[in-house]
């Protein structure tokens, strides 16, 4: 998770919690006598926070809480001690469980922002983990809440995408206008662009997409921005080149998509080979063994 801002709590003037005053004339109850000292009232309840609601996932037992990143766990030292503990390991249950299980991720990001829902950084766990998922209208919701809480715009190319996944294409693009007036950096910037590409993709204006996609693959080279960030540009404007029928063009993209991307990230590669003829498709059930001849 992102190194996102922080709130500042403001101190009461005298630094005391102030005190409830009864209503004039109702009778207060009388005060109950402690009780003896190493002994505890049967009916006192744990502190809010450290009991595990019947519909959230258990922490997986030795996780270890030093996978979090010093500045995730610098904004739980505010917590007391066993509540920072157990959202902690919310924390680390989700960011090892995103990409195998989004679901599960997001109901441990979600069991965390109910402990520490004025952390940024629980809020972040919590959109991440629900765009994973696939619940667009919660991760919208969470990432608004972290810009309100932080200021900072590095959310506007999720925001703008979670509004496109909604069904709401000039919402999108409202975002992507107001992300043209902010500084980005040089990811999230080709992230927008490729959502404000989707967008009107989504409206019907495939030319203008085509031209916002051309006018970023040639402009936007390296080192100006990350190799896997490029790869995802050119695989993109290579998509709507091949979309218009332009083969030996998106060839040409692919293949450079491919280059900025060793790892596979994309499938940039097998595009490219798609389009020289060397991929046969094959039926799965050609694949199966032959059955036994029967005696």
């Amino acid at each position: 998770m992102a190194d996102k801002g922080r709130m500042e709590r403001r101190p009461s003037q005298t630094g005391k919690r102030p005190q409830h005053q009864p209503r004039p004339g109702l009778p207060r109850k009388p005060a109950e006598p402690p009780a003896p000292r190493g002994q505890q009232s049967p009916e006192r309840q744990p502190r809010p926070g450290l009991v595990r609601k019947p519909n959230e996932p258990p922490v997986p037992e030795g996780l270890d809480l030093r996978a979090l990143h010093r500045s995730v766990r610098a904004e739980l030292r505010g917590l007391p001690k066993e509540l920072a503990e157990i959202v902690a390991a919310h924390l680390v249950a989700a960011g090892q469980l995103i990409d195998e299980d989004p679901e599960l991720a997001y109901a441990h990001a979600e069991a965390a922002r109910r402990r520490a829902a004025r952390l940024p950084i629980v809020r972040e766990a919590a959109a991440e983990t629900a765009y994973a998922a696939g619940h667009y209208d919660a991760a919208l919701s969470e990432l608004r809440a972290i810009r309100r809480m932080t200021g900072a715009n590095d959310y506007l190319p999720m925001m703008a995408d979670c509004e496109r996944a909604l069904g709401r294409p000039e919402a999108a693009l409202k975002l992507a206008k107001e992300a043209k007036q902010v500084r980005l950096d040089p990811a999230q910037r080709v992230e927008m662009i490729l959502v404000e590409a989707g967008a009107r993709g989504d409206l019907g204006q495939s030319a203008e997409a085509l031209r916002l996609l051309a006018e970023a693959a040639d402009h936007i080279n390296p080192p100006t921005a990350p190799p896997i960030a490029l790869a995802r540009l050119r695989y993109a404007y290579a998509d709507a080149l091949l979309d218009r029928g332009a083969s030996a063009d998106a060839r040409t993209w692919f293949q450079a998509a491919a280059k900025l991307d060793p790892h596979g990230e994309t499938d940039a590669q097998a595009r490219v080979d798609e389009l020289d003829g060397l991929v046969l498709n094959v039926d799965e059930t050609d694949l199966e063994p032959p059955s036994a001849v029967q005696k």
